[in-house]
């Protein structure tokens, strides 16, 4: 129990320690210890009739292979989330990842990624960004684990006010490229809160370093936590909550966004 208390510590006070930091965007999926499976769905869908009918879906996708005597993992995950009002597209953002890392064997390995993004309702047409981690692995046994990482990656954005699901609209707007490195610091943890459920976290806070450091203290910073309640072997009920903090957009929108969520994951 002193060792679950620590991790929630730690991963709670990640967000402290760096102020005001903020979001990735999802720059990891879920890597929970309670998981070795090569294949896993999440997913979630509503609807309801109003004078039109609003759609709601959502879903995460990913795929886990192993190779090199099992001790390495390369995993591509994809996730979407989409709102539909009649004809009129409340919501649509996702991305796809894929890395290449260490499969929990080595204490300090090299964790490569790359991913594609986009958002419509914030303006994001997309970005794109690919980067390199240094992976460290503290402690993994049964019940829980802890891991944390620190590295640079480079990322290109387009953004574009023009979108049609852009919910910031004003007429001044004009579309924004940028090209940011960024310094990114990660840290996960997953217990076994008892028997049949689980918990599982992460938080990532990412430093732009262009212009010569000038926004630097005005970092991205993301919370992803989930609990699993294990119905079958195959599947599992997953309570969802992430937010996404960033105090440096090109455009006129909220700094921070949150998501609450209720599914489904099969996993095989």
């Amino acid at each position: 129990m002193n060792k679950i208390a620590l991790l929630l510590i730690i991963w709670c006070s990640v967000p402290t320690v760096f102020g005001q930091v903020l979001n990735i965007d999802r720059e990891t999926g879920e890597d929970t210890v309670f998981r070795r499976n090569m294949f896993s769905l999440n997913f979630g869908f509503s609807m309801d009739k109003q004078k039109r009918d609003l759609i709601e879906f959502s879903s995460q996708l990913e795929n886990d292979f192993f190779f090199k005597k099992n001790s390495l993992v390369w995993i591509a995950i994809a996730q979407t989330d989409a709102s539909f009002n009649g004809g009129s597209v409340l919501e649509n953002n996702g991305y796809f990842q894929t890395r290449l890392r260490d499969n929990d064997k080595r204490r300090v390995y090299p964790d490569y990624y790359i991913q594609y993004q986009w958002n419509g309702v914030w303006g994001l047409q997309n970005r794109g960004l690919a980067g390199c981690n240094a992976r460290f692995k503290f402690w993994e046994d049964k019940t829980d684990d802890l891991y944390a990482g620190i590295g640079v990656f480079y990322e290109y954005e387009k953004w574009n006010p023009t979108l049609s699901a852009f919910a910031f609209a004003e007429d001044s707007l004009t579309v924004v490229y940028r090209t940011i490195p960024r310094l990114n610091l990660t840290a996960k943890t997953a217990f076994k809160i008892k028997d049949g459920i689980d918990f599982s976290g992460s938080t990532f806070v990412q430093f732009p370093m262009n212009d010569q450091f000038q926004h630097f203290l005005t970092p991205r910073w993301f919370i992803d936590a989930n609990i699993f309640f294990t119905v079958t072997k195959h599947l599992a009920i997953r309570v969802h909550y992430d937010h996404n903090f960033d105090a440096y957009r090109p455009l006129p929108i909220e700094q921070l966004y949150y998501n609450f969520n209720m599914g489904f994951q099969l996993k095989w």
